[in-house]
């Protein structure tokens, strides 16, 4: 579910943050191909336990950097909603978690692996696209399985690299995105009224990845 800043971790190129020469930009790519990375907004639920708005958000990303300007990935990420996604910021967002107005009568669970594809454009900036087809299992509040269902999740990210460190393996990627879901299937009736109310996609989740490169 959505909050107000959103942290997180990604490893990223080299060479696209570096202020250095070509020569020594791609003496850096060649070093470092893989790269592991998470968003910090799974560092918010610790703590948390059993409460109602815990996500549960576990996610991580495996890339490889084909050359300076393109890397391929593989995500595994697994959450919890309480309530619909495609509230907006401008729907009074964090208003309704403050009501719980919203609420589901249960939650809702999301899994799934998917890939990604990112870009480099200028320097830093870069332009990423995820594709993650999702296993849904909803549940009551007692955490007893209601029904099972498939969605097809993509989200759309706009950030930037800033490296770290003498051999700059280390970096964040402070970004904006926004996410849709085209097929959303098997959704229990209770589940479906709220979904009804909102859209299905979300616009501008800020959010901040950290890695490591390899």
């Amino acid at each position: 579910m959505k909050k107000l800043f959103i942290i997180g971790l990604t490893l990223c190129t080299l060479s696209v943050f570096a202020q250095s020469n070509k020569e020594s930009i791609l003496s850096n790519d060649s070093d470092y191909t893989y790269r592991v990375s998470f968003p910090a907004i799974i560092l918010g639920n610790i703590g948390k336990g059993g409460e109602r708005t815990n996500t549960q958000h576990i996610e991580l990303h495996v890339k490889r950097e084909l050359d300076s300007k393109n890397i391929i990935g593989v995500k595994f990420a697994t959450w919890r909603l309480f309530q619909p996604m495609g509230i907006q910021w401008w729907d009074g967002l964090l208003d309704k978690i403050d009501s719980e107005s919203e609420f589901y009568p249960g939650y809702l669970r999301e899994t799934g692996i998917g890939i990604s594809y990112q870009r480099m454009l200028w320097k830093g900036l870069f332009a990423t696209v995820e594709v993650l087809p999702q296993y849904k299992t909803y549940l009551d509040l007692n955490n007893e399985k209601i029904a099972n269902g498939f969605k097809l999740y993509s989200s759309y990210h706009l950030g930037y690299h800033i490296a770290f460190g003498k051999k700059k393996r280390i970096f964040i990627e402070p970004q904006v995105h926004f996410q849709n879901w085209m097929f959303d299937t098997n959704t229990p009736d209770a589940f479906k009224q709220l979904d009804n109310k909102w859209k299905s996609y979300f616009l501008f989740e800020p959010n901040l990845y950290v890695g490591i490169k390899f």
